[in-house]
């Protein structure tokens, strides 16, 4: 992990695509409190069997427009992820959730244009996320599109806490739409999971921005999240710094990854 942090999430850059400036527009614009419950009621629903592995091949399809770092087929953003946690020895399980975080993605088989949730349009599945139901920080990704929030114009969203209690902790909030809170819910639904807590918290919050590395909600910290955040953080290296050029062959990986999977996942399929 050699490429230094100054030169990876630069959205100021002068050749960031246009694409990721306006896929930040509109998930400002359309990722409001009432959406997100519109999206939990439609895609928790748990009743679309699929393997692990058939998941990882179906993100060699998709490009992340929200990345600005890498223009690759999303699962060779995981398979660089899993390699970097296995080289520097970190657990087994770690290495799973570094190859499988970002396969919430998925939801682009069955999602929508009008939701966000599809190839074509990705601000309901990929992209730094905030809490809905409260103001949004300066810290956000382009926070000049924070005033488009249709939320931020109704008093029961646009206070500090909005409609949480001080230190009610970030188990209790509500974070915008996508692939991390997707993924989290569908794990937490199979009833052959073993991962570790930890490894669930990097699963839910990994692209939790403003908040792990903004420094943003601190109103809303219970003391458990001062451990989430020295896990977020120790796995966020693996998931933002080892992003490179090199193309890996997932079949090449499968003998070594598939047996982990099965020892935390089991080997029947999970519901999506």
């Amino acid at each position: 992990m050699e490429t230094t942090e100054k030169e990876f999430r630069n959205y100021n850059h002068a050749d960031i695509k246009a694409a990721v400036k306006e896929h930040y527009r509109k998930m400002r614009l359309y990722q409001t409190y009432d959406y997100v419950q519109e999206m939990k009621a439609k895609y928790l629903t748990f009743d679309k069997p699929m393997s692990l592995w058939d998941a990882m091949e179906k993100l060699n399809a998709l490009i992340d427009v929200s990345d600005p770092d890498l223009d690759l087929p999303n699962v060779q953003h995981l398979i660089q992820s899993a390699e970097a946690l296995r080289q520097d020895n970190r657990p087994d399980w770690m290495q799973l959730v570094g190859l499988i975080h970002d396969l919430g993605k998925v939801m682009y088989l069955f999602g929508s244009d009008e939701d966000g949730t599809s190839q074509a349009e990705q601000w309901g599945l990929v992209g730094d996320v905030f809490v809905v139901g409260a103001k949004l920080p300066d810290t956000c990704v382009y926070p000049e599109f924070n005033e488009l929030n249709p939320d931020m114009k109704d008093p029961r969203y646009n206070t500090e806490l909005g409609i949480y209690e001080k230190g009610c902790g970030l188990d209790n909030l509500q974070l915008a739409w996508g692939h991390d809170e997707y993924f989290y819910q569908v794990l937490k639904n199979h009833p052959e999971n073993t991962i570790p807590e930890a490894g669930m918290v990097m699963v839910r919050y990994h692209s939790f921005y403003p908040w792990h590395n903004g420094g943003s909600y601190s109103q809303f910290e219970a003391p458990h999240d001062a451990q989430y955040k020295d896990w977020i953080l120790d796995f966020n290296r693996y998931d933002l710094y080892t992003k490179s050029p090199k193309i890996y062959d997932l079949e090449d990986v499968k003998d070594y990854y598939l047996p982990i999977a099965e020892k935390y996942l089991g080997k029947g399929p999970i519901n999506w």
